[in-house]
């Protein structure tokens, strides 16, 4: 229980204007919510809320126990469960955030369809159905249901309801928008998956090793109400993650752990073999392509069908490990679909939730960006969104920025019409000859490295088991600047400024003496070697001092180079083009530091290794598909960035 408790805290983290000040406030917010707050202010009742198909989904209900007036609906719907169970049991934190709990607000929590104590079968990313019949049902029929439920059962309502959630329940959130109920008037996807090939397990076709151990918990089969875990997590035996599965070898190896070949009929875990029945490993496994499943369960492609009665804000972080691509094109998508809908955008210096807690200090692993900066957002941006469509009129004109946008940089907020802003022009650098990254071609060269698959560039120097990374993504990267198989390019010191606002493209020029590689390309904030720690909690081996502080990074499987549905080889030796898209970036690399970028081809075990020898199916590789490879990266190559005048 202790383990699942700290996996589902660490999926959910449920629940920062500001100047950086000092690093030595770590502390909670200075007056600390009452750990019985809850249970003295508020009524719970458990109720199964029954759906058009006849399942019925368990629902927890919190309502003010001031009954002298009415109160709009928060609900959230998850896949993590709304524990504790029990009417005389009470969470000790409730709704988005600590004021709005305070404030007054019926709070509402649902385990989703087939997960926990709700009725049904679970499917990971159920799939929408935009013309459902009779008693079809999906994801948007069941919020669609139980909202109204809810308006019509809750004493004291006042019709008005709002959705919020943060990584998968942010998926919910954003589910809520699709063919909303007319009582939903605000919701707010935060760090909402919006497609699993992009998200998460996958990352442009390259599937997120990292990801390995939180397997189980989304794919292991049930079909009756529970409030234990019926899921086990694989037994790795070592703090050692790289070593582990470089020793694994192959994909197919880890097939040890799950068993998947008995999924029609009623399973469990396995407690003899250490082996779980899991249907999502299943889907992995033989669905390698951007094929008709994974396009299915995508929900990026259904935002036109978010009515303009609904405000949305989408809430991020710069260094997520684990959603960027979806509140990025959640947002985006809305704008263009929906353009005269309220949907705004919200971006701050944060990891995976990092919005919703409440320290002081503002860290995204050894980098520092200032204080307080949590609790403001949380009080001067969220409450008052919420607050303006659930309990005010309710119109456009909430005060609030169409974009509110932290430049990691400068370490300050940022308010635009749009994002990204408009007064943004593209501007390429070049991965020139000896390493150098110049405005203008130089040279008409290439550099050469050999990938050897024994010995794969690391993602991070710290050595340790996660569920997953968060704190590489702001990393010092001298440690693989270093690394032979690691190509740097950079620019000379910087004389002015120069602010990033927007997604970049990388357009690289390759070659593979295989027939099949990884291509990763990462962007490095250098920082001069005068500067003064401002960060006393910065791990001990480490200086400010040449930090090679990482803003962004992403990989490219290149057989999906054309196409993420018809995957093709690398002809050896050929010169070939490879284009990669990275996330959107706020961030300024400030007078006196560098721009550099980093280029390899190896990313371990963050991702998992590419064979280099083109395979119909990368999780069925065998041992001796797996070779090293010389890459080469032609002068040609180029980065282009969203670059703020």
């Amino acid at each position: 229980m202790k383990l699942l408790l700290k996996f589902s805290l660490f999926f959910l983290l449920i629940i920062s204007s500001c100047t950086p000040k000092s690093t030595t406030k770590t502390s909670e917010e200075k007056t600390p919510v009452k750990s019985t707050y809850v249970k003295d202010n508020f009524t719970k009742k458990e109720v199964k809320i029954t759906m058009r198909d006849g399942a019925k989904l368990h629902t927890t209900i919190y309502s003010p126990k001031d009954t002298s007036k009415t109160y709009p609906i928060l609900l959230q719907r998850t896949p993590y469960s709304c524990r504790p169970y029990g009417k005389d049991t009470f969470k000790t934190k409730i709704a988005p955030n600590p004021i709005l709990m305070k404030e007054g607000n019926i709070v509402v929590y649902q385990d989703v369809r087939g997960r926990w104590m709700s009725e049904g079968v679970y499917d990971n990313m159920r799939a929408y159905i935009p013309n459902k019949k009779a008693k079809q049902t999906d994801e948007t029929s069941d919020t669609f249901d139980t909202i109204d439920w809810l308006v019509k059962n809750t004493a004291n309502n006042n019709g008005n309801v709002g959705t919020w959630g943060t990584s998968y329940p942010g998926h919910y959130a954003t589910i809520s928008a699709i063919d909303a109920h007319p009582a939903l008037k605000a919701a707010s996807p935060q760090a909402c998956i919006g497609d699993f090939f992009f998200d998460d397990f996958h990352h442009n076709g390259a599937f997120l090793l990292s990801y390995f151990n939180a397997i189980p918990l989304f794919g292991t089969y049930k079909d009756q109400p529970t409030d234990s875990s019926w899921y086990s997590f694989p037994k790795m035996k070592t703090k050692d993650q790289y070593q582990f599965f470089l020793d694994k070898g192959p994909l197919k190896n880890l097939n040890e752990y799950f068993q998947y070949d008995k999924l029609d009929t009623k399973i469990a875990s396995d407690k003899n073999t250490n082996k779980v029945d899991d249907f999502f490993w299943k889907e992995i496994v033989e669905h390698p392509n951007y094929d008709s499943v994974w396009q299915s369960k995508g929900i990026i492609q259904h935002l036109n069908r978010v009515p303009s009665t609904v405000a949305t804000m989408i809430v991020g972080g710069w260094f997520d490990a684990e959603d960027l691509y979806g509140p990025l094109e959640t947002y985006k998508n809305i704008e263009k679909h929906q353009p005269n809908n309220y949907n705004t955008l919200v971006f701050g210096p944060w990891d995976h939730g990092g919005w919703s807690r409440n320290k002081v200090a503002s860290t995204v692993g050894n980098y520092y960006f200032g204080d307080s900066i949590s609790l403001n957002f949380q009080k001067n941006i969220e409450t008052k969104f919420f607050n303006h469509f659930l309990k005010e009129n309710g119109s456009k004109n909430s005060g609030l920025p169409e974009a509110y946008v932290f430049d990691t940089g400068k370490k300050e907020w940022k308010s635009y019409d749009v994002w990204p802003p408009k007064s943004i022009n593209k501007q390429s650098f070049f991965l020139s000859e000896n390493q150098e990254l110049t405005a203008d071609k130089k040279g008409n060269s290439k550099v050469q490295f050999v990938s050897d698959l024994k010995h794969p560039v690391p993602y991070s120097e710290d050595i340790k088991t996660v569920f997953t990374p968060r704190k590489y993504m702001t990393d010092d990267q001298r440690f693989a600047a270093r690394r032979p198989d690691v190509l740097v390019f950079q620019t000379e010191i910087l004389s002015e400024n120069f602010t990033l606002a927007g997604d970049i493209l990388t357009k690289l020029k390759v070659a593979t003496t295989g027939s099949a590689a990884d291509w990763i390309v990462k962007v490095i904030d250098v920082h001069p070697s005068d500067i003064k720690n401002d960060n006393k909690d910065m791990q001990t081996h480490l200086k400010l001092s040449n930090y090679h502080m990482m803003v962004r990074s992403e990989v490219m499987r290149g057989r999906f180079r054309n196409s993420f549905s018809k995957p093709e080889p690398f002809t050896p030796n050929k010169k070939t083009a490879v284009n990669i898209k990275l996330q959107d970036v706020f961030h300024t690399f400030k007078k006196g530091h560098k721009l550099q970028i980093q280029v390899q081809s190896t990313w371990f075990p963050l991702i998992d290794l590419n064979p280099q020898t083109y395979v119909d199916n990368i999780y069925k590789a065998d041992k001796k598909d797996f070779k090293n490879q010389t890459h080469t990266v032609f002068s040609d190559s180029s980065i282009e960035f969203s670059v703020l005048e």
